[in-house]
C-alpha cells in the first residue's frame, strides 16, 4: 500500500472511507477519475491516506476501448492521402478489416499502468519537495505555479519510459496489409486485383511482425537513436500539456466546489479532468502531429531532419492546419474512456469485495 499525502492530490474529493485521484494521463488514451476504496489512517504526523485499490485494469480498459481511434488519429496525422475521419475508417476497414484498428495495442497495455505509476508518482514527490522548500511543510496548500512546474516535470520524465513505446506504436499503425479480397455486403464491391506482369501478386508481408520485433527491428536498423525517434517533439508535447492538465484540473475542482464544501462531489471530479483533458489536448496537438510524423519516418526513405525541418516542411506541404489533425479525435476521446474506465473501475471493486 501506498502513502499519499493530502496536499500530493490538489481537489481530491474525499468521503466516507473513499478517496479520489487521478489515475490517468492526457497522452495515455484517457483522462480518467476512479474511485477506490481507502482505510484512512494516521500514519504520520502530516496525515495520510493508505490507499487500496485494484490499479491496472481501469487503464487498459481505457486504452483497448480509445486506441482504435487513436489509430485513425496517428494514419490523420501522417497520411496526406485521407481527406477526413470517416475516409480513414473506412479504408482502414476496407484495407485490413477491423484487425487494422488494432495494431500495436499490446506495447500500451502492457506499459499503461507503470507508466501512469510514474507519471503521478513523479507529480506527487515533486510538488511535496516543492512545498517542502517554499512553505516549509509538504502539507502547505500549494500554488499555481508549483502545481504547473510539478506537472511539466511529470511529463519530461515520461519520455525516457514512453518514447520507445510509442514508435513502436506508430510504426504498426501505420503499417497497412491489404487482407484478402472478398464480397462484403456492407462495402462496395469491387474488382480483385490483377498483377498486369506476373500471374500472382508477390506479398512481401509486414516488415514489422508485432511490438516486439518492431522494437528489435528498430534497434537494428536505426540504433538507440531510432527508438527515440521524435522525443523532442514528445519532450514538448508531454511538458506543457501535462502542465496544463494539473493546473486546469486544479482550477476547475476549485470553481465546481459547492458553497460551503471544501471538494468538488463525483460530478464535478468528472466534469474537472474531462475538461483538464480536453485543455491538455488543446495546446498538445501541434506537437502531437510532428512527434507521429518522426517516429513514422522509418518505414521507407527519411522526409524530415529533425523537429524544426519537420514543421516547417509540414506547414509548407498541407497548410498551418496541419499541425491540428487529430484535435477533436483527441479531445473527444477522453469522454467515451473515461467512462469505461470508471465502469470497469466499479466492477473490479464489486468483484474484488465480494471475495
Amino acid at each position: 500500500m501506498a502513502a499519499i499525502p493530502l496536499s500530493s492530490l490538489p481537489g481530491a474529493p474525499q468521503g466516507q472511507g473513499q478517496v479520489f485521484f487521478a489515475c490517468g494521463s492526457p497522452s495515455l488514451e484517457s483522462v480518467c477519475w476512479c474511485r477506490v476504496n481507502a482505510s484512512i489512517q494516521e500514519a504520520e504526523a502530516g496525515g495520510s491516506l493508505r490507499v487500496r485499490g485494484q490499479p491496472g485494469l481501469h487503464s487498459v480498459c481505457g486504452v483497448a476501448v480509445g486506441y482504435p481511434l487513436d489509430t485513425v488519429k496517428v494514419r490523420i496525422q501522417t497520411e496526406p492521402r485521407y481527406t477526413g475521419l470517416w475516409h480513414c475508417v473506412r479504408d482502414t476497414y476496407r484495407r485490413e478489416r477491423v484487425w487494422g484498428f488494432y495494431r500495436g495495442l499490446l506495447l500500451p497495455v502492457c506499459t499503461v499502468s507503470l507508466v501512469s505509476s510514474v507519471s503521478f508518482g513523479t507529480y506527487r514527490h515533486c510538488l511535496e519537495h516543492i512545498c517542502r522548500f517554499r512553505y516549509g511543510s509538504t502539507d502547505a496548500k500549494p500554488a499555481k505555479v508549483d502545481i504547473t512546474l510539478s506537472g511539466c516535470t511529470s511529463g519530461l520524465v515520461r519520455v525516457f519510459l514512453t518514447s520507445p513505446t510509442e514508435v513502436a506504436k506508430v510504426r504498426l499503425q501505420t503499417q497497412t496489409q491489404m487482407q484478402p479480397w472478398r464480397p462484403s455486403a456492407s462495402w462496395p464491391t469491387a474488382a480483385p486485383p490483377v498483377c498486369p506482369v506476373s500471374p500472382v501478386c508477390p506479398d512481401p508481408g509486414p516488415k514489422y511482425r508485432g511490438p516486439l520485433h518492431c522494437l528489435v527491428t528498430v534497434a537494428r536498423e536505426e540504433g538507440l537513436r531510432g527508438l527515440y525517434k521524435g522525443s523532442s517533439a514528445l519532450l514538448l508535447r508531454e511538458g506543457h500539456s501535462f502542465a496544463t492538465y494539473f493546473l486546469s484540473y486544479a482550477i476547475l475542482c476549485e470553481w465546481l466546489t459547492a458553497p460551503g464544501h471544501s471538494q468538488p462531489d463525483v460530478t464535478g471530479v468528472l466534469v474537472a479532468g474531462g475538461c483538464a483533458g480536453v485543455l491538455a489536448w488543446a495546446v498538445a496537438t501541434p506537437m502531437d502531429v510532428i512527434k507521429s510524423r518522426l517516429q513514422a519516418d522509418g518505414r521507407g526513405p527519411q522526409r524530415y531532419r529533425g523537429l524544426l525541418h519537420c514543421v516547417v516542411s509540414s506547414v509548407r506541404e498541407e497548410g498551418p492546419r496541419v499541425l491540428f489533425k487529430g484535435l477533436v479525435l483527441n479531445c473527444c476521446r477522453a469522454f467515451p474512456v473515461n467512462m469505461v474506465v470508471f465502469v470497469a473501475y466499479e466492477a473490479v471493486l464489486r468483484l474484488t469485495g465480494g471475495l
